[in-house]
C-alpha cells in the first residue's frame, strides 16, 4: 500500500506521543560519549579548542544555568498545559530531556533517523553555528499541581510548600500575558540565536500537548569574567552569594525542604520582566543616580569605597549625620544585613523590545512612545518565602529605584535537579 505523504491538518496526540517514543528511543543510544561525539562531527571542530563550540555538560545532580557561569544571551518561555492526561506530561517531559541533551551537545533536537517522518527532527536555523555554551533548564509552576482548583495529574498532594504563588508587590501593574506559566524553559548561550532555537525546538515539540503562554529574549553586557552592567548603566549582582562556595549554594540556593524530597537539589525561581523608563532616567545627574543604587556608577563599589567587591559600610555617615549611602538606596535594602541575613542568586538579563506606547507611573507622568526595555529579573532560592518575596515586599515599598521601574510580569517555578541520563527532568516528582 502506498504511503501517503499528505500532512493532516493538526498533528494528532498520538503522533504527538509517538514522536516523543521515537526521540527517546533515538536519545537512549546517544550516551554522553556519543552526543559529545555528535557536537564535535556537526561542528567540524575539536569543541574543546573553539570557544564557539564549547558544551556545557546537560545531566548531572543540578541542572544548567544555575550556576553555571553566566552566558551572553538567554530566551526564557512558559508554557500552559493543554492536556489533561498525565502520560502525555510524561511523555513530554522525557522528550525534551532527550531533546535538550542532544542540543546542549551540538546535536539536532531530534535523531536524523526521522527525517523521513511527517516533521523535521530540526529546524535546522544554527546548523554549523556550535553550541556556544548552551544550557537549558526547566522548571515547574504552580499550575501544574493544581489547575483551576482541579488536580489534574494527581500532583497536588506533592505541591512543595516552598512553591507559594507570589504575593501582588506595591506598584505591580502585571500584564495577564507576562505572567504565570505551567512549564518553563531559560536557554542560554553565548549567541542568541543558538539559545532561541533551542526553545524553538521543544515549544514545537510540545504541539498539541502545551501552548506559549510567553516568551522572552535577554542579553548581559560587559568583558568576561566581570559582573555585568544592566541597562541603568550599574554593575548587576555584585552581591551574589559565591557559586564556588558549595556551602553557600546549599544554605541560599539548593532546596533541601523534608515536604518535597523530590526538589532535593534543585532551587526555586523567579522570575520578573521589569520595565525601566530609559528616558527618565537618563535625564538624571550622576551623583543622583549612585544616591539610587548606593554604589559608585563606573566601579561599582559602594559610595565611599575605591573597588566593586568592597564591604558595604551601612553605618558610615557624611560630615553632616546623614547616611553615606541612602536609607532607600537599592543595595541597602537588598542587602544580607537588613534582611535577616537572607541571599538570593540573581542571574538576569537585559531586554530590548524596541519601542511603544507609554505612560509613565512617576513624575513627570509622561505619555509618549518609549523604549520598551529593562530587565529580566532571575533569582535562584531554597525558599522564596525566605529570600525573594521579603526582600521585594521591602524593596516594592521603598526603593528609590521604583520612580523608574515598573514590575509587568511575574512567574515563580520550581527547578527540579538534573536528570540521570536514561531517565528525564522531574522524574521522581511522577514515582508513585
Amino acid at each position: 500500500m502506498p504511503i501517503d505523504h499528505t500532512p493532516p491538518s493538526r498533528p494528532a496526540r498520538r503522533g504527538f506521543l509517538k514522536a516523543g517514543g521515537v526521540a527517546v528511543a533515538a536519545g537512549a543510544g546517544l550516551g554522553a560519549g556519543g552526543l559529545a561525539h555528535a557536537a564535535q562531527a556537526a561542528s567540524g571542530k575539536p569543541h574543546t579548542d573553539d570557544p564557539q563550540h564549547a558544551v556545557e555538560p546537560f545531566f548531572g545532580a543540578h541542572q544548567g544555568g544555575i550556576v553555571t557561569p553566566q552566558q551572553s544571551h538567554t530566551y526564557v518561555a512558559a508554557f500552559d498545559l493543554t492536556t489533561d492526561k498525565r502520560d502525555d506530561v510524561i511523555s513530554l517531559l522525557r522528550e525534551w530531556t532527550n531533546a535538550a541533551a542532544r542540543l546542549t551537545q551540538g546535536a539536532p533536537a531530534a535523531s536524523l533517523d526521522t527525517a523521513d517522518d511527517r516533521s523535521a527532527p530540526d529546524s535546522g536555523d544554527v546548523l554549523g553555528m556550535g553550541t556556544s555554551r548552551l544550557t537549558i533548564t526547566f522548571g515547574f509552576g504552580p499550575g501544574l499541581f493544581t489547575h483551576e482548583g482541579k488536580d489534574r495529574y494527581g500532583l497536588a498532594n506533592r505541591r512543595p510548600a516552598a512553591l507559594v504563588d507570589l504575593p501582588r508587590f506595591n506598584g505591580d501593574q502585571l500584564i495577564a500575558e507576562k505572567t504565570g506559566g505551567d512549564l518553563f524553559i531559560q536557554a542560554c548561550a553565548n549567541d542568541s540565536q543558538v539559545a532561541f532555537h533551542a526553545v524553538r525546538q521543544l515549544a514545537r515539540m510540545g504541539y498539541g500537548a502545551i501552548q506559549m503562554r510567553w516568551g522572552q529574549a535577554g542579553f548581559v553586557s560587559g568583558p568576561r569574567g566581570q559582573t555585568p552592567r544592566n541597562l541603568m548603566g550599574f554593575k548587576d549582582g555584585t552581591n551574589n552569594p559565591s557559586t564556588q562556595k558549595p556551602p553557600l549554594m546549599n544554605q541560599f540556593v539548593w532546596a533541601n525542604s523534608a515536604d518535597a524530597p523530590w526538589m532535593q537539589g534543585g532551587t526555586y525561581t523567579v522570575v520578573r520582566r521589569v520595565r525601566i523608563t530609559l528616558e527618565h532616567w537618563d535625564q538624571m545627574e550622576l551623583g543622583f543616580q549612585e544616591q539610587v543604587f548606593g554604589r559608585h556608577k563606573y566601579s561599582g563599589a559602594p559610595i565611599g569605597k575605591k573597588s566593586e567587591f568592597d564591604a558595604l559600610d551601612l553605618n558610615a555617615q557624611d560630615k553632616d549625620g546623614n547616611p553615606v549611602i541612602p536609607e532607600n538606596s537599592h543595595v541597602r535594602l537588598s542587602n544580607q544585613a537588613t534582611n535577616n541575613g537572607a541571599q538570593i542568586l540573581r542571574r538576569s538579563y537585559s531586554y530590548n523590545d524596541g519601542t511603544n506606547f507609554y505612560i509613565e507611573r512617576w513624575p513627570p507622568w509622561r505619555q509618549e512612545t518609549e523604549y520598551d526595555a529593562g530587565l529580566i529579573f532571575i533569582a535562584h532560592q531554597s525558599d522564596p518565602r525566605t529570600g525573594f518575596i521579603p526582600i521585594n515586599e521591602k524593596l516594592a515599598k521603598f526603593d528609590m529605584m521604583n520612580q523608574f521601574t515598573t514590575h509587568v510580569g511575574s512567574a515563580v517555578f520550581a527547578v527540579p535537579p538534573g536528570a540521570r541520563e536514561g531517565s528525564f527532568i522531574g522524574a521522581s516528582l511522577f514515582e508513585a
